[in-house]
């Protein structure tokens, strides 16, 4: 539309110009203020933006309302704008005098409604007034019944939980009521009154809170009088043979101990009963008599199946032993199977009693249920274990025999390992079993100290054969059945403590033996000293060897070293001597002292004479020297080593002998024809004598 506006609004003016200059009949004056006015319009028309934004509305608007540009319309354009902004403006003014009449009448309603809404006031106020006093008063009986009925709940909630019935104030304090659920919960519900009544002394109503406290105290205290007495009766009754015991008197016990002293007055009375029931048990195995007909002796008693002492103190202890794990297994049953319930309710018993609480700082505070159990069990077993001790103490007493008392101190030391396992290391059954270990600890000592008194005649006596003395090879025997005994009691793996602890045993069991023997050694010559400290070091050597413990290869290894080198120094003193060497070894220690031999070569002679005579028998005769000595091995390397020594010695000679020709030679260089040599005299070499040696 703008386009075409233009467009036709620029056209005939361009055309008419152009006709207006080409035309030659236009005179000059005409045609050029015609042509300056178009100019100007073009130019103001090029000169206008079209961008502005008003301008391009307007434009728009003439475009939809699809006016034409002609010049009609151009002069009509401002009088039909204004023609219909008029007629609009009429048809609002028809509209608002529509609504203006509508609001007329909505104002008349609403004066009618104002009117009946004022009626309606004053006959709602007249009500009002008349009504006011009635529901004041009505209101006033609401609150009355709300609180009359919060009391009458409020009292039947109180007498629900805080008052019990005549039956089950029966069933909690009667005693011919039986102890049965209906009594725990009955003492349940009591204890939770008491609980709940200290909650009144804080309230206004201290009053009733007393009261009420007083009352369930009263009726707690009765209950657990009936509770002891009843767990005291079922006490008597009781089998701890039966596995199945009672579920009743577990809980029994685990409610009791909440008063302390109760508790351990039933633990008294049951610890009393089962000391004298396991002491009467413990008689009747002894003896086979049964403390009752219903109760007889199974097996034959140990007095008379017992065929040795030892056997004997080993029935008594596995018996009691026996005895001990099954009163432990019963008392858990009893004690412990209820886990920490019973701790706990002793725990809230020292908190209501103070009274009962230990002088002990932690007593109060923890409760060992192991500990407590141990202990009963102590006091369970104390009358079997005093009947123990005074029995075995007899038999210490009663038989003069070292191993016996080892053995029974090993055993009971053996048990008492098991004990403290069992009970714990401050068990007082040990009480009565170390001062029994430390009894026949004594005897053995004793026994063997008097023995070794007794020997004192014998240890003078030098043996002919200088094999290990008598007392010596008992004492070894001994020795042996004790290192038996003590391997299969100790129970500690410890390699040094087992050592250790064996060590007094040795002291007095062998020790004094072995400076038995080193004293005869010191009255025989040699070399029958060292062969008889040989036989018994050897065999002592050989008999501690066998358990690790108590050997002492080391120790005795030195020794026997030291005997070894004497016994191959007198052996080869012998060889030296026989073969008559040791007068070249003793008197010949350069050339030159064989200067003389030259001269008279008779003495050498002589020497390789007896030497030639000895050399056959030499290692019969060495071993018939040795002869005596037990360990052939041994005695073989000492004459090897004798023999070794002496070709050494025979050697250095021989070299000398060598030496001494070969200056003679030099000296004479052939001018005496007959010369004598010396190894002419002594022709034997060293290589030759090693073979007769061999």
């Amino acid at each position: 539309m703008a386009n075409s506006y233009f467009q036709g609004g620029v056209s005939s003016p361009s055309m008419n110009s152009g006709a207006s200059v080409l035309s030659p009949t236009s005179p000059a004056s005409a045609t050029i203020p015609r042509s300056n006015a178009l100019q100007n319009r073009i130019t103001s028309v090029l000169s206008a933006s079209y961008a502005d934004l008003e301008i391009r509305d307007a434009l728009s608007i003439l475009d939809d309302r699809g006016v034409q540009n002609t010049a009609e319309a151009r002069r009509n354009l401002r009088l039909d704008v204004q023609q219909e902004l008029i007629e609009c403006n009429g048809g609002i003014v028809q509209d608002f005098g529509k609504v203006a009449d509508q609001l007329k009448r909505i104002g008349a309603a609403i004066q009618n409604l104002n009117a009946s809404c004022a009626e309606m006031r004053k006959h709602v106020g007249a009500a009002n007034r008349e009504t006011g006093p009635m529901l004041e008063d009505a209101k006033t009986i609401l609150n009355e019944k709300r609180q009359v009925e919060t009391k009458q709940q409020l009292l039947d909630a109180f007498k629900a939980h805080f008052v019990v019935s005549d039956a089950d104030l029966a069933t909690l304090t009667s005693t011919a009521e039986p102890v049965n659920d209906a009594f725990f919960r009955i003492l349940l519900r009591v204890k939770k009154i008491h609980r709940d009544s200290q909650v009144l002394l804080g309230s206004e109503n201290q009053r009733l809170g007393l009261e009420i406290l007083e009352q369930s105290s009263r009726h707690l205290n009765a209950a657990f009088q009936k509770l002891y007495r009843w767990v005291q009766r079922e006490f008597k009754s009781l089998d701890l043979e039966n596995p199945q015991i009672s579920a009743a008197i577990r809980r029994a016990l685990r409610v009791l101990a909440e008063r302390p002293t109760l508790f351990q007055n039933c633990l008294d009375f049951f610890a009393e009963a089962r000391e004298d029931i396991l002491s009467n048990n413990f008689y009747a195995a002894l003896t086979g008599a049964p403390v009752d007909q219903d109760h007889p002796v199974m097996g034959k008693a140990i007095e008379l199946s017992a065929h040795d002492p030892l056997r004997y103190v080993s029935d008594m202890l596995a018996w009691a032993h026996s005895a001990t794990v099954s009163e432990r297994e019963a008392l858990e049953v009893l004690f412990i199977s209820e886990g920490d319930e019973i701790a706990k309710s002793i725990q809230t018993g020292i908190e209501s009693e103070p009274w009962s609480r230990s002088d002990e700082p932690d007593a109060a505070s923890i409760f060992d249920g192991r500990k407590a159990l141990n202990q009963l069990v102590d006091r369970d077993l104390a009358g079997v274990f005093r009947q123990l001790r005074q029995r075995t103490e007899q038999v210490i007493q009663n038989h003069e025999d070292a191993t016996l008392a080892y053995k029974i101190s090993n055993l009971v030391v053996f048990y008492g390992s098991i004990f403290t396992n069992l009970l714990g290391e401050h068990s007082t059954l040990l009480e009565t079993l170390g001062p029994l270990a430390d009894t026949a600890t004594r005897s053995f000592r004793s026994i063997i100290r008097d023995h070794v008194a007794n020997l004192q005649a014998n240890l003078a006596i030098s043996p002919d054969d200088l094999a290990p003395p008598d007392f010596l090879v008992e004492a070894l025997d001994v020795l042996q059945v004790l290192m038996k005994s003590y391997d299969t009691s100790i129970v500690t793996s410890d390699r040094t403590q087992r050592i250790e602890g064996f060590q007094p045993v040795m002291q007095e069991a062998l020790d004094p033996f072995l400076a038995g023997c080193e004293n005869i050694t010191n009255r025989i010559r040699s070399p029958d000293n060292h062969i008889f400290a040989l036989n018994c070091l050897q065999v002592t050597k050989a008999h501690l060897r066998q358990y690790a413990f108590a050997d002492r290869t080391s120790e005795l290894q030195f020794r026997i070293e030291e005997h070894e080198s004497e016994l191959t120094k007198a052996v080869h003193a012998w060889f030296l001597h026989e073969s008559g060497l040791n007068m070249l070894v003793d008197n010949i220690a350069t050339v030159d002292d064989l200067s003389s031999s030259y001269k008279d070569p008779n003495q050498l002679a002589s020497i390789a004479q007896q030497l030639d005579a000895f050399l056959p028998t030499a290692t019969e005769d060495a071993r018939t020297l040795t002869r005596q000595l037990e360990d052939k091995t041994l005695s073989r390397r000492i004459i090897e080593n004798a023999a070794e020594r002496f070709c050494e010695d025979f050697e250095e000679i021989e070299g000398l002998l060598v030496q001494a020709d070969e200056m003679r030679a030099a000296q004479v260089n052939g001018e005496v024809e007959e010369e004598v040599f010396l190894r002419d005299v002594f022709p034997r070499t060293g290589d030759e004598i090693r073979v007769l040696l061999s």
